[in-house]
C-alpha cells in the first residue's frame, strides 16, 4: 500500500469521525430541546395546579377568619353585658353606702351639738370647782401661815429629803449585799483557779552537785598546781567547792546561768576523760552554745503550754531566759507560767477573754529576763520590750498595771495582779534573803565591770571574793595593783557587804601559733 492510499485511507476516516459526531451532537440537542419542552408544560402545570390550590386556600382562611370574627364578637358582646351588669350593681351598693353615710353624718352632727352643750356644761363646773379651790387655798394659807408657792417648796423639801435618805439605805444596802456576794464569788473563783492549777513550788538554790565516777577525778580536776580548777573558775565565773564528799563537786554561783555551762561543761570533760586547760576552754564554749538552745526550747516549750499563739521569737527566746532567771528565789519562767495558767482560769470563769489573760500572764515578768543589763525596774523594761516588737496594746498595759504602777483599766488587769500574788504567794516559792543576797552579788560584779580594761568579772565564795579577769592590753601589771586599790575603794563606798572582800585580779598573756 502507498502513501497515497494511506492519506485517503486516514482522511476517509476522520471525515466519517467528524460527520458521526456533528450527527450525535445534532441528535443531542434535539433531544435536549424536546425535553426542555415537556419541562416547560410540565411547569405551566404545575403553577396553574399551585395558583388554583392557594386561591382555594385563600377563600378557606377568608371563611375561617369570618367564622372567628362572628365569634369573638358575640363573645365580647355577651363580656360587654356581664360587666355592665356588674357596673349596674356596683352602682346601687355606691348608692346605698351614700345614703348610709349621709344618715351617719347627720348623726354625728347631732352629738356633736349634744357634746359642744356638755363641754360648755363642763366649762362651767371647771369654773366653779376653781373658785371653790381657790377659797379652800385661801383657807389654808390663812390657817398656815404659808403662801401657796412656799408651802409646795418646803413639801418638796421635805420629799426630797426623804427620798435623799432612803436612796442612802438602799444604796448601801445593795453595796453590802454586792460586796458580800462578789467577795464570795472571787474566794471560789480563784480557789478553783488554784485547785485546777496545783503547781509545785520550791525555793531555787545557788549550788550544783555533780557526780564524779571516782575519787581520783577530783584531782585531775584541780590539775597540777590547780590549774584546771582555775581555768573553770576563771572562765564560767563558778566557784567549785571539793571538800570531803566522795564522789561529787559542788558548784556555787548566783547566777543560774554561769552555774548551768559550768556543770554541762564540768559532765562533758568527766565523761571525755581528757582535761586541760585548753580542753576545758573548748568544753566550756561548747556548754555555752548547749545552753543557748535549752534557753530557746524552753521559751517554746512555755509558749506551748500556756497555749499562747504568735509571739514573736525574740520574745520567745527571753521568756527561755528566765528558766535561769529567779526571783526571791522563784523560778521566773515556772512563776510565769503559773500566773498565766491561773489568770486564763480566772478569766474563763468570769466570761472574759482567757487568752488575752493567758498571754499577760506569760509575758507580764518578761523584763526580769535583761533587768541585769538595762537600767530600770523589770516593768519599764518589759514594757519596752513588748513595745519594740510590736505586742497587743492590751497586753502592754496590763505588764505595766500588774504592780500598781498605772491605773487598771479593765477586769483582766486585776485577773493578772491577783494570780502574780497567788503565785507569789505559794509556800516555799520565795526566800527573800536570796533575793537579797542575789543583788548583792551583782552590785559587786557591776561595780568591778565599771572599770575600763576589765574583760570579765565573777562573785564568788559567796560574795567574799571578786575575781575580775582584765584585758592584757590595756592593763599592765604594775596598773593592775592600782585596780585593784580603785576597785576596793569603790566597793566600799558604794557597797554595804558583813567582813571583807577579796578582789583578785587576773591578767593573762597569751602566744598562739600553729605548726604547718
Amino acid at each position: 500500500m502507498n502513501t497515497l492510499n494511506i492519506i485517503l485511507l486516514v482522511s476517509s476516516v476522520v471525515v466519517v469521525g467528524i460527520f458521526c459526531f456533528f450527527a450525535g451532537i445534532n441528535h443531542r440537542k434535539k433531544a435536549a430541546e424536546t425535553e426542555i419542552g415537556s419541562a416547560e408544560k410540565e411547569a405551566k402545570r404545575l403553577l396553574n395546579e399551585a395558583i388554583l390550590a392557594a386561591e382555594a386556600k385563600k377563600k378557606a382562611i377568608i371563611l375561617e377568619g369570618k367564622d372567628d370574627i362572628l365569634k369573638n364578637r358575640s363573645e365580647v358582646e355577651k363580656e360587654l353585658a356581664d360587666r355592665r351588669k356588674d357596673i349596674q350593681r356596683q352602682e346601687k351598693r355606691l348608692q346605698q353606702r351614700e345614703e348610709t353615710l349621709d344618715k351617719k353624718i347627720e348623726n354625728i352632727d347631732k352629738k356633736n351639738e349634744d357634746l359642744e352643750k356638755e363641754r360648755i356644761s363642763i366649762k362651767k363646773k371647771l369654773s366653779e370647782i376653781d373658785k371653790a379651790k381657790q377659797k379652800q387655798i385661801d383657807a389654808l394659807e390663812k390657817i398656815s401661815g404659808f403662801i401657796r408657792e412656799q408651802a409646795k417648796e418646803f413639801l418638796l423639801q421635805q420629799l426630797d429629803s426623804e427620798l435623799i435618805h432612803e436612796k442612802a439605805v438602799k444604796i448601801m444596802e445593795i453595796e453590802q449585799e454586792y460586796k458580800e456576794e462578789s467577795e464570795t464569788k472571787a474566794k471560789n473563783i480563784i480557789t478553783l483557779a488554784i485547785q485546777r492549777c496545783a503547781a509545785e513550788h520550791v525555793s531555787e538554790v545557788t549550788v550544783s552537785v555533780v557526780p564524779l565516777p571516782n575519787y581520783d577525778m577530783k584531782g585531775r580536776i584541780i590539775g597540777r598546781e590547780g590549774r584546771n580548777i582555775r581555768a573553770i573558775e576563771t572562765l564560767t565565773g563558778v566557784d567549785l567547792i571539793i571538800d570531803d564528799t566522795p564522789e561529787a563537786i559542788t558548784l556555787s554561783s548566783f547566777d543560774p546561768v554561769r552555774r548551768e555551762v559550768a556543770r554541762i561543761a564540768l559532765e562533758n570533760l568527766i565523761a571525755d576523760g581528757r582535761i586541760h586547760p585548753s580542753k576545758i576552754e573548748e568544753t566550756i564554749e561548747k556548754a555555752k552554745k548547749q545552753v543557748d538552745k535549752i534557753i530557746k526550747s524552753e521559751g517554746a516549750r512555755a509558749v506551748i503550754e500556756a497555749s499562747v499563739n504568735s509571739i514573736h521569737p525574740e520574745l520567745i527566746k527571753l521568756l527561755g531566759r528566765l528558766r535561769y532567771r529567779t526571783s526571791y528565789g522563784q523560778n521566773v519562767l515556772d512563776h510565769s507560767l503559773e500566773v498565766a495558767q491561773l489568770s486564763g482560769l480566772m478569766a474563763a470563769e468570769l466570761n472574759l477573754d482567757a487568752t488575752l489573760a493567758r498571754r499577760a500572764g506569760l509575758l507580764h515578768d518578761i523584763g526580769k529576763a535583761l533587768d541585769h543589763e538595762i537600767e530600770g525596774s523589770h516593768v519599764e523594761i518589759g514594757v519596752d520590750i513588748l513595745k519594740k516588737y510590736k505586742e497587743n496594746k492590751a497586753v502592754i498595759h496590763i505588764v505595766q498595771a500588774h504592780h500598781g504602777d498605772v491605773e487598771a483599766h479593765s477586769v483582766i488587769d486585776c485577773i493578772v495582779q491577783a494570780a502574780d500574788a497567788i503565785s507569789a504567794a505559794r509556800p516555799g516559792a520565795r526566800r527573800e534573803n536570796i533575793e537579797n543576797y542575789i543583788k548583792r552579788l551583782e552590785k559587786l560584779e557591776n561595780v568591778a565591770s565599771s572599770f575600763d580594761g576589765v574583760d570579765n568579772c565573777y562573785a564568788i565564795q559567796a560574795g567574799r571574793e571578786i575575781r575580775i579577769i582584765v584585758n592584757p592590753e590595756k592593763i599592765s601589771d604594775d596598773s593592775m595593783v592600782i585596780l585593784a586599790r580603785d576597785v576596793c575603794k569603790k566597793i566600799e563606798d558604794e557597797l554595804e557587804y558583813p567582813g571583807q572582800i577579796k578582789v583578785n585580779i587576773i591578767r593573762e598573756n597569751r602566744a598562739v601559733d600553729y605548726a604547718k
